[in-house]
């Protein structure tokens, strides 16, 4: 962290293309992934590139598990998969709320 905010004094923003959770949100709330990028910003602050791949993977590989949701597709992949062996060997049956017969609503 710098000693002089040079920017906010001048009231300019040159490194805000950057960080793209950081920028200012509607409603003025946080966006999702901020807390992810700010740890991976602050990680590699001050490191160079090559040492900063290094030291700061994890934070990296955090935040763009939150930007993709890489993970949580792969997950959710398996999760059907199994649900739809069951289904082939009778073992569930799925609601019928799930399968589009339920009454219609008025």
């Amino acid at each position: 962290m710098p000693f002089w905010g040079l920017q906010k004094q001048l009231g300019i923003d040159v490194d805000s293309w950057l960080v793209r959770q950081s920028m200012p949100q509607p409603h003025g709330q946080a966006a999702a992934c901020h807390a992810f990028e700010r740890e991976w910003v602050e990680c590699g602050h001050g490191l160079g590139q090559t040492r900063a791949r290094r030291e700061c993977q994890l934070e990296y590989e955090d935040f763009m598990e939150c930007m993709n949701r890489t993970k949580l597709a792969q997950r959710l992949r398996i999760i059907l998969e199994q649900r739809d062996r069951m289904i082939k060997q009778g073992k569930y049956t799925p609601p019928d709320y799930h399968m589009g017969k339920e009454e219609p609503r008025p």
